[in-house]
């Protein structure tokens, strides 16, 4: 009987503890709800718990695509480097694609804003492309050197920053890498680049990765900072997040992951008070736990107020997050599954502190047949360029070696502080 008392009360337990955490889910979603009809701009239906609770300020977001392009104004005048800043038109979609960028029967056409700085004549060219949750002005402390032997044009991806943000409707994983990489192409097209040095970060390391694979023709280098994407949690199992998911918590995380509860919906869900709470990430990120040369007050006031306007204006480009990368930022096509196919010569920098692992790009290494190199940049952590600005532009130097000095590719050895892995 006492056995038999104490089974009941353990699966009572249980029972209580699944029912709390179904709770807490339903409860979560029902959050996410509310923030995206504050994104939005919409006020929940009259008469709901939600128009109730959520007084009418916090549907209030102080911010729009003019707002956007001001702030990477304001942020890139602390440069010494003159620049052109174009929205290029790459049309409504590509032809024969069969997905769609935005949910119209229109022929509206989007736009991919860039930037283009002066440059020596006949100077390389080289395409940077943001990682997620990011836009091309993370770059500024970048600009000014790489412009002195490059022509370095930036963009902002299909769906942030400055450029369009048509409707998310990508329902896979292919649909979602097409929404990427054709855009990126139609924008090729459009500013007439036949050969160029690509520079991904994060998820534009990716993003970049994955063009090159299908487009190789068109880059003469690959520099991958920081590339996500590599392995799959099949790959790279984890005891850690096995046990995780297992939890209540790790249910929630899960399943908001799943509902494409992006950071950005929070930004947007508290309005007013949105800009705030960039400030106090951009300060402890680049400030209090910076592992490298810290933001100047101007820079991180202008930095605060420029990621503020990216990061609460319409969700588009966030929303691929869920089909590309499953909790735990694994690949659900990873990179490594196509690394026998690289056919464009590679440099991964990243830095010495940086979350994302570079033994990833060491187990590609082994499949690649071009030629690739590993570095790691002292002082830096994800945000490598801009931790330690001085050491990753000696890291592209040398990775560009060839297209910058005749005859530079053999004997060079790798400046000193950069370590080869």
């Amino acid at each position: 009987m006492r056995r038999a008392s104490s089974s009941a009360a353990a699966a009572a337990a249980t029972t209580t503890r699944r029912m709390a955490a179904a709770e807490e889910v339903r409860q979560a979603s029902a959050a996410a709800t509310a923030a995206e009809a504050a994104s939005a701009s919409v006020p929940p239906p009259a008469g709901s718990r939600w128009a109730r609770v959520w007084p009418s300020a916090l549907r209030w977001i102080p911010t729009s695509t003019d707002r956007i392009i001001a702030a990477e104004k304001r942020l890139l005048s602390i440069l010494k480097t003159g620049y052109v800043q174009e929205q290029v038109n790459i049309g409504s979609a590509p032809p024969g694609s069969t997905v769609r960028w935005f949910r119209s029967s229109s022929d509206e056409p989007r736009f991919i804003n860039t930037v283009t700085f002066d440059s020596k004549e006949n100077a390389p060219t080289l395409v940077m492309v943001h990682g997620y949750g990011a836009s091309q002005g993370f770059f500024f402390r970048n600009f000014d050197t790489l412009a002195s032997r490059f022509r370095v044009i930036a963009i902002d991806q299909l769906g942030w920053g400055g450029s369009s943000r048509p409707d998310f409707t990508c329902k896979s994983t292919e649909e979602t890498e097409a929404w990427f990489i054709d855009s990126f192409e139609e924008w090729r097209k459009a500013k007439n680049l036949s050969n160029f040095i690509l520079l991904g970060h994060s998820f534009g390391g990716y993003v970049a990765a994955k063009y090159a694979l299908k487009h190789p023709e068109h880059v003469q280098h690959l520099i991958l900072v920081g590339s996500a994407g590599f392995s799959s949690e099949t790959d790279h199992s984890s005891e850690w997040l096995t046990k995780f998911r297992a939890t209540w918590k790790g249910m929630l995380v899960n399943h908001l992951w799943e509902s494409n509860f992006t950071p950005q919906r929070i930004v947007r869900g508290l309005g007013p008070w949105g800009p705030d709470l960039v400030r106090r990430y951009t300060t402890a990120r680049f400030g209090t736990r910076s592992t490298g040369e810290l933001l100047t007050d101007n820079e991180s006031s202008l930095l605060t107020d420029y990621i503020y306007h990216t990061l609460a204006a319409k969700a588009s480009g966030e929303l691929c997050l869920k089909y590309i990368f499953s909790l735990g930022a694994f690949a659900r096509k990873p990179l490594l599954q196509s690394a026998s196919d690289w056919k464009v010569p590679t440099t991964f920098i990243y830095g010495h502190d940086d979350w994302m692992n570079y033994q990833g790009a060491q187990q590609a290494r082994k499949d690649m047949k071009v030629p690739c190199e590993i570095i790691r940049v002292p002082q830096g952590g994800h945000f490598v360029f801009i931790d330690n600005p001085e050491g990753f532009h000696s890291a592209i130097f040398y990775a560009c070696r060839k297209f910058l000095s005749a005859g530079a590719e053999e004997g060079l050895s790798l400046p000193d502080g950069l370590i080869s892995a």
